[in-house]
């Protein structure tokens, strides 16, 4: 199974505002339904935040295994797995036979599984300091191809740059 990570973040690596996107970006969302879809079986893991941000007309995202990880022993969910450790929901992913694993957040997901993921989907949001949660930037260990510009628009809010990052 490939472990792969999939985020929008500023320059400044603002990833969120308010407990949503701080920005409207119409190209990314559609590229992470996309990805994240997968060819054949999938998981999404994230973060107990994330899964409450997410619209409730949008929860579980479908056709995906939708894993949340929390330290609360008390939490539980109808429409999606609850896990209390990321290896615990990797763990998950791989015993439901998933092709891919999506690493889809938050911030405390991504940190702890930045150096654990084969690749990071990245798409770089031309603006600055956006949000107020944010994630460390990614540096020179990480090969970048570059896969798309999308310029600014009605349903782009900001230019964006779409990248593969990978391990040097």
């Amino acid at each position: 199974m490939e472990l792969k990570m999939i985020l929008a973040m500023d320059l400044d690596g603002c990833i969120g505002k308010e407990n949503g996107l701080p920005w409207r970006l119409r190209s990314d969302m559609l590229r992470f339904k996309r990805l994240t879809l997968g060819q054949g079986n999938s998981a999404v893991l994230m973060g107990r935040t994330t899964w409450e941000t997410i619209p409730e007309i949008y929860r579980p995202l479908i056709e995906r295994i939708n894993i949340v990880v929390t330290r609360n022993k008390q939490y539980h969910l109808d429409d999606a797995e609850v896990v209390y450790s990321i290896e615990d929901g990797i763990e998950l992913a791989k015993n439901n036979d998933c092709e891919e694993c999506w690493i889809i957040g938050g911030a405390n997901v991504y940190e702890q599984c930045r150096d654990m993921v084969d690749e990071i989907h990245l798409t770089s949001v031309e603006t600055s300091n956006s949000g107020d949660v944010k994630v460390g930037l990614f540096g020179d260990e990480w090969n970048r191809e570059i896969i798309e510009s999308t310029p600014q628009s009605s349903e782009n809010e900001h230019p964006t740059t779409y990248m593969i990052l990978r391990k040097s």
